[in-house]
């Protein structure tokens, strides 16, 4: 499967004042990436959000996809179940959406319906666009939302292919909005002692949603 992200060597986890989570680079030397598997959980760390889901245009290091996930499962008699969490992947490994099918929904109950909402630091590439058009194809009792921080190779004829296809399959497709991030925030991320402290928006995160927002317009038209 192609890099989702332009490849860059590994940072070491290092010691570093608060402030550094503020600054993209600083930040970057702080994340250390786990060696080539599939992470889950609940939430996941702020360093990670605040570097990874940052809706940047040119996106160098960030080479992992972070994938927060919402499922609403409901049966015939109206009554229904909800899970969420987070998936993240190192590419040479599965990919984070492809990981979703297989541990998270591997299989789908014709007596139910599924809605399901992903949060994705950027979206899909060729293959997974294409595996979640598969997969919506055959299911007919799933329903997706995907929202995405950043466009992931957009310029591409295959990637634009595939986007439109994901759309033709009946997913919805957006650019997450600054009020995603914060819903991302409150929703996926560790909050210290049992706290949750407000999400700060970045300077330039209205602005890069506009640019994301007209690229995909473009692509999807």
């Amino acid at each position: 499967m192609a890099e989702k992200e332009q490849a860059a060597a590994a940072p070491q986890n290092g010691e570093g004042d608060s402030e550094n989570l503020d600054d993209p680079e600083k930040l970057k030397e702080l994340i250390e990436l786990p060696p080539f598997e599939i992470v889950t959980g609940e939430r996941l760390p702020v360093n990670f959000f605040k570097f990874q889901f940052r809706n940047v245009e040119y996106s160098s290091g960030r080479n992992k996809t972070f994938l927060c996930y919402v499922v609403e499962v409901q049966g015939k008699d109206g009554q229904g179940q909800i899970s969420r969490g987070y998936l993240e992947d190192e590419h040479a490994a599965a990919h984070a959406e492809e990981a979703f099918f297989k541990t998270i929904l591997p299989t789908f109950d014709p007596a139910l319906r599924y809605n399901v909402t992903w949060y994705v630091s950027s979206s899909p590439c060729a293959a997974c666009a294409d595996r979640i058009s598969s997969t919506l194809s055959k299911t007919k009792n799933l329903k997706m939302l995907l929202l995405v921080g950043r466009l992931f190779m957009w310029e591409e004829p295959e990637i634009k292919t595939a986007l439109k296809k994901l759309k033709e399959s009946g997913c919805k497709l957006r650019i997450m909005k600054p009020q995603d991030f914060e819903y991302v925030w409150q929703n996926f991320v560790e909050q210290e002692e049992g706290e949750s402290k407000a999400f700060v928006p970045w300077e330039d995160i209205q602005e890069n949603f506009l640019y994301y927002e007209e690229k995909l317009a473009e692509v999807l038209h």
